[in-house]
């Protein structure tokens, strides 16, 4: 039976969702055309500026490295200095380091941008997450997810169109199409950054849309039942950094990071070896997987709420990555193959919002500021991992279609991973925190 205390939380949270969700959704839209966009200018950067297949992939995959390196610390940060603040400084200095991408010359400026890239973005999506164990008790996160990774299925589908329709208007001010791109693109990033500002608050009781009951029950609900709380700081970084279900889920988002960047960052370029020539045409059919993306975080978070069994459905995700990777080996008809690589979105991002449900189940206050932070450090580095060796086998192979063997074989590993994160979990569930590390009231 429904109670006062749940109808007042169930209209916080509803609340909670119209006005906080979409400012977070925003940011994270940006983020993911800013780092993406150099796909649809991958043949284009090589004709004018002379950046080959394997300094391509490099370049790509360096946006992950820093990102990750400065994951953790850039949370830290948020957690002492607050999110309204952090993510506005997010915003607006890798909207300008994206802009800036108008400037490559080579491959040497290409990778410092990209690296810069990285550096000035790292810990936005870590502090989204650490947002929503914020505001939103554990029953709804799996949902509030899901509802943040529409941003990036929207940004795929709207983003990729939007960004050839760009570099259509090559010549436009004697700037090449690809210029364009970057500099309107990365403006809009810096505006996005005032939106945050002046729209975001740190925490529930900062919300002048809130009443004072609602924030209290908000913040009292959103503590994690099941999330181990330290005493010490030795404590924190061991809960954050050396538990086993920790290091498992960094493995299984490792491999799941892997497969997307390398196959997202190269579909344009594998659609020109199609026969698609119009930048325009690539951009529509790249971003049509943010179709099949859409559907995967808005169904996958529905089986969990109405069946359960996240892990399963987490393996039901990888597996289905595994067979149409192997399908797409084996096809000979290119609109199948288009086809396949499109499906493969609705698997490989559908399973995200169910996989960072489990990893904040399993944290709470500055261990989620800094476990989730460390986990997406780990698994990111995929990112850097998958573009970088596409680019290095299909450049020694001369064959687009060669990485995808070593694709297929990482969504073998990451089908086996996922019942031994099964059993880690089975196994923490039965550990008991020792009295000296149970909960102490975390500081204002």
């Amino acid at each position: 039976m429904t109670n006062a205390a749940d109808i007042l939380h169930q209209q916080a949270t509803r609340k909670v969702m119209t006005r906080l969700l979409p400012v977070l959704g925003i940011a994270y839209f940006m983020s993911y055309i800013d780092r993406s966009n150099i796909a649809l200018a991958k043949t284009a950067l090589g004709a004018d500026v002379g950046i080959s297949v394997a300094a391509y992939g490099l370049g790509a995959g360096l946006f992950f490295l820093t990102y990750a390196l400065l994951e953790v610390p850039s949370n830290m940060i948020l957690y002492r200095i607050g999110p309204r603040i952090w993510i506005t400084r997010i915003a607006v200095t890798w909207g300008l380091v994206s802009a800036a991408m108008m400037f490559v010359q080579g491959e040497t400026s290409f990778y410092l941008l990209r690296l810069a890239l990285g550096a000035t973005e790292a810990g936005l999506f870590p502090a989204l997450m650490y947002m929503i164990t914020m505001w939103f008790a554990q029953q709804h996160r799996v949902t509030m997810v899901g509802l943040v990774y529409l941003a990036p299925c929207i940004a795929i589908f709207v983003g990729s169109p939007m960004g050839g329709a760009l570099m259509e208007l090559d010549g436009l001010a004697g700037l090449h199409g690809w210029q364009i791109m970057f500099l309107v693109e990365g403006l809009f990033t810096v505006l996005v950054g005032g939106l945050v500002w002046f729209t975001l608050p740190d925490r529930p009781a900062d919300a002048k849309w809130l009443t004072q009951p609602e924030a209290a029950i908000l913040t009292e609900r959103a503590v994690g039942s099941s999330a181990p709380h330290p005493a010490t700081l030795g404590t924190t970084l061991r809960l954050a950094f050396g538990r086993p279900v920790v290091l498992m889920l960094a493995a299984i988002y490792f491999i799941n990071q892997a497969i997307g960047s390398g196959v997202g960052f190269n579909f344009p370029a594998l659609l020109q070896e199609l026969g698609l020539k119009s930048p325009f045409l690539i951009g529509l059919v790249a971003g049509s997987s943010g179709i099949a993306a859409l559907a995967g975080v808005l169904f996958f978070p529905w089986m969990k709420r109405r069946f359960g069994h996240e892990i399963a459905l987490i393996g039901v995700c990888t597996a289905g990555v595994l067979v149409i990777m192997t399908t797409f080996l084996f096809s000979t008809n290119a609109v199948f193959s288009v086809l396949l690589i499109l499906l493969s979105s609705f698997f490989s991002i559908g399973t995200l919002p169910l996989f960072w449900s489990v990893a904040m189940s399993r944290m709470s206050g500055l261990v989620a500021a800094a476990g989730l932070a460390f986990i997406n450090m780990l698994g990111i580095t995929g990112g850097f991992v998958g573009p970088y060796a596409y680019g290095l086998i299909e450049e020694s192979t001369g064959n687009v279609f060669a990485p995808y063997y070593t694709i297929v074989g990482a969504a073998c590993v990451g089908v086996a991973l996922v019942p031994v994160l099964a059993l880690v979990i089975r196994r923490e569930k039965r550990i008991v925190v020792p009295p000296s590390e149970q909960a102490v009231p975390e500081p204002a």
